[in-house]
């Protein structure tokens, strides 16, 4: 049986891109970024030192988070956009949890021009699909004793940008 993904308008990009009156298919379709889907990809959730962990901490734990984004083409217009978080508490040399999530989204990506796709993807949706997969991570964590993780909101467009002067300036190197 397959699943059934009710399409969620998020909102529109404008572009510079133009209809003629010979374009009616493409008049049809409405332009802008569509959320098809999004799911749970793959999660693990481990508390090495349960019960223990949960009898009260000396101190605050350290937490370190890492997140990255893989996106790839589906069709034509259709993207699969996929968040990969990983986080571990540790205290004392010890880890308290461990959470790998990969939470994925499937975006309909009408009227956008081929140049700005993969910002697109991974900003504009990455955007939208964020909060989604920081709420399973909060979610997780206290299901698992834990206080909830509540993870900052990251701005999608600055990484985006420090990364692509990365490659530009690896490019000139090499070059």
């Amino acid at each position: 049986m397959q699943p059934h993904f009710h399409s969620q308008h998020i909102g529109r990009i404008m572009t510079d891109a133009t209809t003629d009156a010979g374009a009616a298919a493409d008049s049809q379709k409405q332009e802008g970024i569509f959320l098809k889907g999004q799911y749970i990809k793959d999660m693990s959730f481990e508390s090495p030192r349960a019960p223990q962990s949960l009898l009260g901490l000396k101190e605050p734990p350290k937490i370190d988070i890492g997140v990255d984004l893989n996106a790839q083409r589906l069709q034509e217009n259709i993207f699969e956009l996929a968040i990969k978080i990983s986080a571990r508490a540790v205290s004392d040399n010890n880890t308290l949890f461990l959470v790998d999530l990969t939470y994925g989204g499937i975006f309909e990506l009408n009227g956008i021009d081929e140049s700005q796709l993969e910002e697109t993807v991974l900003v504009h949706s990455a955007h939208i699909l964020f909060p989604f997969a920081r709420r399973v991570v909060a979610d997780v964590t206290r299901d698992g004793g834990f206080p909830s993780l509540q993870m900052e909101p990251i701005d999608f467009a600055a990484l985006y940008a420090q990364n692509k002067d990365k490659v530009v300036r690896g490019q000139q190197e090499a070059g």
